[in-house]
């Protein structure tokens, strides 16, 4: 809502104007009226709606035209004052003063006008008959009051209506001439209720009318109350309220309603606690609220955040099979302006045979989503309604920046959740199907994704002494002169060379040599394809070599082309060397390193899948 609040009055001289603005600062009518008011400022305390208010006075006798132009400008609402008793004051308003408003403000956006007629007392009969045409005419004439200055009649009114098509204007949410909400109307208040479905069953049952009651103002309905809103709607529609609870037809009738009665002030204060502007688009400091985020620190999500994206993926898992079809996957995203994941999202994450996202894939999205770049994050969040339904400030709420990595180095420990790995290597050295491996594709599988829905990310849970972690896994392009501090930044390196390739392994060698030789940055080396004839590397140092020399754990054999389950253990050794990096550089010659954690993930996979299958009959 506006910070506060100015209004212009202008009109023919010696209508009253001057006597308006006095009668309401002195309420009384005054003996002397001056050619032209001071500027007055109405503190916040004690206007209705609390916003400061602004009430600027013009004179034709003091003002130049440029003055009045600069006024009209800088004014949030524009009352047109005439005088009832004088016709030609009433013709000027059509005449002269809205041509020369609309010619001095925007199309787009428009000033709001109050026709006001001023010395009632002095007549019997009212100028309405006379205004209401004008009113039908004129879109941007929100309401007309006749009022007093000497009896001090509707003065107060006159300013409360002004101050009202401000902060609650009708112009964008309602359309006159069809008597129906605006598009773009139907289309925040259609978010908010889909928002406010917490099951999902395209109704407001009372519970849920209830939460939304206390959400947007502070209060909940009695009963009573809440069978007296559906019985209005029953009786004006047939399909507005559906197994007792309120369907999105009645919903949107109700705020019709509130419009058509002149209570917009419901509806603008439902659609700001739901984070729209005065445009109906959400605003930037809902959307993107601060959040500090140091150097070498992470982010990620909360416990509470998890917790409500489960609760929104429950509430679109129809079929309760624990993945989201693509159906399921454009109903979660209606609340969305845009649809926010790609094709390449079903190879970045866990599906399922069908190719569906997955409960662990749909949650490790977020996961990388809030890690890569948290403000997609936060404003995704922002969409889904978290800050609401949580009852929180902002969605920052539902971020954790962890500490910096070198107190965790120093310190030898850490409580983060999500670690990267660096894939590097040489063209066709198998880092795709690396990563794909991870998700827990074989070769065949990966053969049939197409080239425009691949992905250099994959990420996944593994378990590391009991603990569940998320690794990402980046691909990182080859192209060894420009490696960024992007593709250097990270908690572990894989370097991949092909065995049946006996020019892939310099590509690694270099990489190693030209930034992660004095690096603390564990690195591991992949032997892909190990499933081929293994061929001489045209390098000074066979690959074991090489790793002997630089103190590094012999290459790692990996392959993807198997009809046998994908073996999973490198996954989890790379996690543990990201969280025990001083562990990893100690124990590298030490093979109980990698039992340790190879043991502890297979008894906490065989766990989590008790779990998964526990939850799955739960749910």
């Amino acid at each position: 809502m506006r910070k506060d609040v100015r209004i212009l009055l202008v009109g023919e001289p010696k209508v009253g104007k001057t006597s308006l603005i006095m009668s309401l600062v002195s309420e009384e009518f005054p003996d002397e009226v001056p050619l032209r008011a001071e500027e007055i400022t109405i503190p916040a305390d004690v206007t209705p709606e609390r916003v400061p208010t602004h009430i600027v006075d013009y004179s034709e006798a003091e003002q130049s035209d440029e003055q009045l132009y600069q006024e009209i400008s800088k004014a949030n609402v524009i009352c047109i004052v005439y005088s009832v008793n004088n016709k030609k004051s009433i013709e000027k308003v059509t005449s002269h003063w809205i041509p020369l408003i609309n010619d001095r403000t925007d199309k787009d956006s428009r000033v709001p006008l109050i026709l006001v007629g001023n010395k009632s007392d002095l007549v019997e009969h009212s100028s309405m008959e006379t205004i209401l045409p004008i009113m039908n005419q004129y879109q941007d004439i929100e309401t007309c009051v006749e009022c007093s200055a000497k009896n001090l009649k509707n003065i107060s009114e006159l300013f409360y209506y002004a101050q009202k098509a401000v902060l609650h204007p009708t112009g964008p949410l309602y359309c006159p001439e069809e008597k129906e909400l605006k598009p773009s109307c139907i289309k925040a208040l259609t978010r908010i209720f889909k928002v406010s479905d917490l099951d999902n069953d395209g109704i407001l049952n009372d519970n849920e009318l209830n939460f939304f009651q206390r959400t947007c103002f502070n209060t909940p309905l009695a009963p009573q109350a809440l069978e007296d809103v559906k019985n209005v709607v029953r009786r004006n529609m047939t399909d507005g309220v559906k197994d007792n609870g309120l369907s999105l037809k009645g919903f949107l009738f109700l705020h019709t309603l509130f419009i058509q009665r002149g209570r917009h002030e419901t509806t603008w204060t439902v659609l700001r606690r739901f984070g729209y502007d005065d445009d109906l688009e959400l605003t930037q400091e809902y959307l993107f609220p601060m959040i500090k985020i140091p150097p070498d620190c992470t982010t990620e999500l909360n416990h509470n955040a998890y917790l409500f994206l489960q609760s929104v993926f429950d509430k679109h898992d129809k079929d309760r099979d624990c993945a989201l079809s693509p159906e399921e996957v454009k109903d979660l995203f209606k609340v969305f302006p845009y649809m926010p994941w790609g094709p390449d999202v079903n190879n970045t994450v866990c599906t399922n045979d069908q190719g569906w996202i997955t409960y662990q894939g749909y949650l490790s999205q977020w996961t990388l989503t809030t890690y890569l770049d948290v403000q997609r994050s936060l404003e995704y969040l922002g969409y889904l309604g978290y800050s609401i339904i949580y009852e929180q400030e902002s969605q920052a709420a539902a971020i954790t920046v962890t500490r910096n990595k070198r107190i965790d180095l120093q310190k030898k420990q850490t409580q983060r959740s999500v670690f990267r790995c660096n894939v590097l290597g040489a063209r066709d050295s198998g880092k795709s199907g690396f990563l794909q491996a991870f998700l827990g594709k074989d070769l065949q599988r990966q053969r049939r994704i197409r080239e425009d829905h691949k992905s250099l990310y994959a990420i996944s849970t593994t378990y590391v002494y009991g603990q569940e972690k998320y690794l990402l896994l980046h691909e990182v392009m080859p192209d060894f002169d420009f490696l960024s501090e992007t593709d250097l930044a990270c908690d572990v390196v894989c370097l991949v060379y092909d065995i049946n390739n006996p020019r892939s392994f310099e590509y690694c060698a270099k990489v190693y040599k030209q930034y992660f030789i004095d690096s603390k940055t564990p690195c591991v080396v992949i032997a892909a394809k190990s499933d081929l004839h293994e061929l001489r590397q045209h390098y000074s140092l066979s690959p074991h070599e090489f790793c002997r020399k630089h103190k590094l754990h012999p290459p790692q054999p990996f392959t993807c082309n198997t009809t046998e389950a994908l073996n999973k253990d490198i996954y989890t050794r790379l996690t543990t060397m990201a969280m025990y990096p001083h562990m990893a550089q100690a124990d590298l010659k030490n093979s109980t390193f990698w039992l340790r954690a190879s043991v502890g993930a297979t008894v906490c996979a065989v766990l989590g899948f008790a779990m998964y299958r526990a939850l799955l009959k739960q749910r």
